[in-house]
């Protein structure tokens, strides 16, 4: 063919040699093979450009994703790769679309585990965490996440948990955190408390698997009870989206609050739970308490003459140890008003309490404003009153163990509890290896209120759960010394758009969090009520490990034979023995584990992020196995090759083949137009999955399928193509949100190639890096789907160009299908019950259609259907 160019080519040709454009890659790599050695010398050449977050407070559209930030062990597991990968991959991804990312990193630093090891070694608790810290943090920065590092933090730190005891101090002054006696799990390992969602099914400790005890301790709670309501009526907020099965957890964990929680005060000067469905029974003059036989009080000294003070009715109520009453489900107390119900009236004779019963007060009493009188009260007086289910209790908070937020309380013997006042905050903890007569001295203080010098300060340490419930808050200006959070900044950021997290924080650490961030709201300390938006609860990585099949000992790899792979058939190799191959959570202890630092060694960053973020949903648990590798390995060694083969096409001289090709040919604008299909195609399926699903998987399938479309793509038309150049730039900025170094790499390769197509378009920034191009687009005359689905069944999809598709209404979706064929032949028998649109801009519309099939005639059931449509 002669070769035609058309006239804005020839310029386009002549261009490429102008000064600000590069001539080779920015590494110099020429190697037509991409081996290990050689994405190694990609990485560490382009790991300083490519690991800083750019979160700017001050400028708009905001998008705050958020990872739970790990607790410093010392090393990263793949669990952190895959989570962290996630969460950089979408930052990013939102960053290339022009959002004002903040993607921090921090350190949940208190807790159990530290303490113990530094016992174990013989070092105090934060020089064993802060050289954890040190080791985590070089491996993160391996991972190449891009964090906003300036905003780093650590719970441990007095300038973090200074603000952990204001927020203590806040509760307390609203009647949120008081002491009580109560009846705790201990766990005699780790020698603390344990609440009681940290005691497994066999009542078991669920960090140290001792057998808990129980046992009677003056403890520090949190009164989450008291937003009960507010958190189940959380959950209905149309901010919360993709909370999925998790809104199911939250609610079964609150509970249904048809009742009302009192707390009064007993003969014991302990305080007593009571939950009822009609708080106008405290005002019964006659009112009893009825506590089943096995509860601690029982076994108090004095237990027959146990009363509780009833503020309502001004009396002494008395207690009597039975389990005839009918206790409400999930409690062990139970208000027995004679006065309002028959029943309690038997029981009054049973016990022989009649006799000191006051007149019947049910003719005298109205119940709904004695019910309005009751829970003013006790809202005045803080001892509850508001909506809860019988089965939530509050949080526990104190541990006795060193390594935590110390409580900021000071005890008096002639003020009681008494608060530290907030100029004196933060209380520190003293150094860990003191003699008993040291740490008493340390302890003893000055009483704030009275002066007494003979004051000492509470022991207890909070529960890690106090620190992990409002961090987001604080990581969004961590160095601000005017208040728990920089307000301003707050008000402009939140919610967080994107929490990731695994399951297992799906209940508790989620419901501490939410109370949290609720009593701050009615601080005015955060703009909206629910702290996150959007949720992603990823899987956990699963390794294969090799058991024994009589004695369940867990052993090596290397030491087994595997028989039959598919039923996870194997042998012992040293005696024959069965051994039973299943998938479970990596753990050194199973033997299944995988270093992150080896797969990085042997692999490299970006192909062990891409492994971890390929061939299953992130919310599904991933299978860590060797031959799932080869699928990414093989395709980047195609885009690899890829780039090569563009190069090669572009900067051939005295080429026949090449050279003589007519640009205006049918067939050359029939591959021309293949490459333009196919960008958009691809383009539109891997942003779906970014932007919408968090699909990264599916992303990765869509991107490998534009790249199969690169390599069927005759040299040729790589030469003469402006399509095929638009493509293959898609394709590298697609990836950088995966494999940032790679993709990094990608394109200073690509720029560096001569004779441009679209080099006088503004589409692409050839003079940036691959991290700073916007995301690519769909073409506005590109034709999109509108998906018409009748009871989620698709009916048909009609074609309609991009820059229509972005403008269509429910209206004009509904006027769309009412003249489609085949939609209104299939409604013929049916009447619309309802229907919704989604719009997807650049990507889909769907219009869902939801029909009841009725017996009557035609003429009717289209008048029908016109009905609906008009309104």
């Amino acid at each position: 063919m002669q070769l035609l160019l058309r006239s804005g080519l020839l310029q386009q040709f002549k261009y490429f040699h102008a000064k600000r454009f590069i001539t080779q890659s920015a590494t110099g790599i020429q190697v037509s093979e991409l081996t290990n050695d050689v994405k190694h010398q990609i990485e560490s050449h382009w790991r300083p450009k490519v690991s800083e977050g750019d979160f700017d407070p001050k400028r708009g559209d905001k998008f705050y994703v958020l990872s739970m930030f790990p607790y410093p062990s010392g090393t990263l597991h793949m669990g952190h790769v895959r989570v962290y990968a996630i969460s950089d991959t979408v930052a990013r991804f939102h960053r290339m679309c022009g959002k004002n990312v903040f993607q921090p990193i921090g350190w949940d630093a208190f807790g159990l585990p530290a303490e113990n090891a530094a016992i174990q070694r013989g070092v105090e608790p934060a020089e064993w965490t802060d050289s954890n810290i040190a080791q985590m943090k070089q491996q993160l920065q391996a991972l190449s996440c891009s964090f906003d590092w300036k905003h780093e933090m650590s719970t441990c730190s007095p300038e973090y948990y200074k603000w952990t005891q204001k927020l203590f101090m806040m509760l307390y002054n609203r009647g949120l955190a008081y002491q009580n006696e109560a009846l705790v799990n201990w766990d005699p390992v780790d020698k603390t408390v344990l609440a009681d969602e940290q005691v497994d099914a066999n009542g078991c400790s669920w960090r140290s698997g001792a057998k808990v005890q129980k046992k009677l301790l003056k403890q520090w709670f949190i009164r989450t009870t008291s937003y009960a309501k507010a958190l189940l009526d959380g959950l209905e907020d149309p901010i919360l989206q993709d909370w999925r099965d998790i809104i199911n957890l939250q609610r079964h964990w609150i509970g249904d609050c048809d009742g009302y929680a009192f707390q009064l005060l007993t003969s014991a000067t302990n305080y007593l739970r009571i939950w009822t469905k009609f708080p106008e029974h405290l005002k019964d003059p006659n009112a009893f308490i009825v506590i089943k036989q096995n509860h601690y009080l029982s076994k108090l000294n004095n237990a027959s003459r146990l009363t509780v003070e009833n503020p309502f009715a001004g009396t002494v109520i008395p207690v009597i140890f039975s389990d005839q009453a009918d206790f409400p489900e999930h409690c062990d107390v139970y208000l027995a008003a004679p006065s309002f119900r028959e029943r309690d009236r038997e029981l009054q004779e049973e016990f022989g309490l009649a006799f000191f019963a006051h007149t019947n007060a049910s003719n005298t009493l109205d119940a709904k404003s004695a019910r309005e009188d009751v829970l003013e009260a006790a809202e005045r007086l803080k001892i509850g009153g508001y909506r809860v289910s019988s089965k939530l209790q509050d949080w526990l908070i104190s541990r006795q163990r060193y390594w935590g937020t110390p409580i900021p309380i000071i005890h008096c013997k002639k003020c009681g509890s008494v608060p530290v006042p907030e100029e004196q905050l933060p209380v520190m903890l003293p150094a860990k290896h003191l003699t008993n007569a040291e740490r008493e001295e340390a302890l003893r203080c000055t009483c704030p209120n009275c002066g007494d010098t003979d004051a000492k300060r509470e022991t207890d340490t909070m529960d890690t759960f106090v620190d992990s419930s409002w961090y987001y808050l604080r990581f969004l200006d961590p160095s601000y010394t005017r208040d728990m959070v920089n307000k301003d900044v707050v008000d402009k950021c939140m919610p967080v758009d994107l929490y990731i997290g695994g399951k297992e924080h799906a209940v508790l650490h989620l419901y501490y969090a939410r109370f949290i961030n609720h009593f701050l709201h009615s601080c005015g300390l955060s703009p909206t009520t629910e702290p996150f938006s959007r949720l992603l609860v990823q899987g956990m990585v699963m390794g294969r490990s090799f058991r024994i099949k009589g004695s369940g000992r867990y052993v090596k790899e290397d030491e087994v034979e595997i028989v039959n792979a598919k039923k996870n058939q194997a042998r012992l190799k040293e005696t024959n023995e069965p051994v039973v191959m299943t998938w479970e959570k990596m753990s050194k202890s199973k033997f299944n584990g995988v270093d992150p630092t080896e797969m990085f060694r042997e692999y490299g960053t970006d192909t062990t992020r891409l492994i971890s973020l390929a061939d299953v949903a992130p919310t599904s648990h991933r299978n860590w196995s060797s031959a799932t590798f080869p699928g990414i390995l093989n395709w980047q060694k195609r885009l690899w090759l890829t780039l090569s083969d563009f190069h090669a096409a572009r900067t051939a001289v005295n080429d026949a083949e090449l050279d003589n090709v007519d640009t205006t040919s049918e067939a050359f604008q029939a591959e021309d137009d293949k490459l333009f299909d196919a960008r958009n195609f691809y383009v539109k399926g891997a942003t779906f999955n970014y932007r919408h699903t968090h699909q990264l998987s599916v992303a990765i399938s869509k991107m490998q399928g534009l790249t199969n479309s690169l390599r069927r793509t005759p040299k040729q038309i790589i030469r003469h193509s402006p399509q095929y150049e638009r493509a293959l730039a898609s394709q590298i900025i697609m990836l950088a949100p995966m494999a940032p170094h790679f993709a990094s790499e990608l394109w200073s390769k690509f720029v560096a190639v001569p004779n441009r197509l679209n080099a006088s378009t503004h589409e692409l920034q050839w003079e940036c890096d691959v991290l700073a191009q916007r995301w690519p687009d769909i073409d506005a005359d590109y034709k999109l789907d509108l998906s018409i689905k009748v009871n989620g069944f698709e009916n048909c999809a009609i074609k309609i160009a991009r820059n229509n598709l972005d403008n269509i209404t429910h209206n004009d979706a509904m006027d769309i299908a009412f003249n489609t064929a085949s939609v209104t032949s299939y409604l013929t028998d049916k009447k619309i019950r309802t229907t919704n649109f989604v719009l997807y801009p650049g990507i889909e519309a769907i219009l869902n259609i939801y029909v009841d099939k009725i017996k009557q005639s035609t003429s009717q059931t289209s008048s029908s259907n016109e009905e609906v449509f008009n309104k």
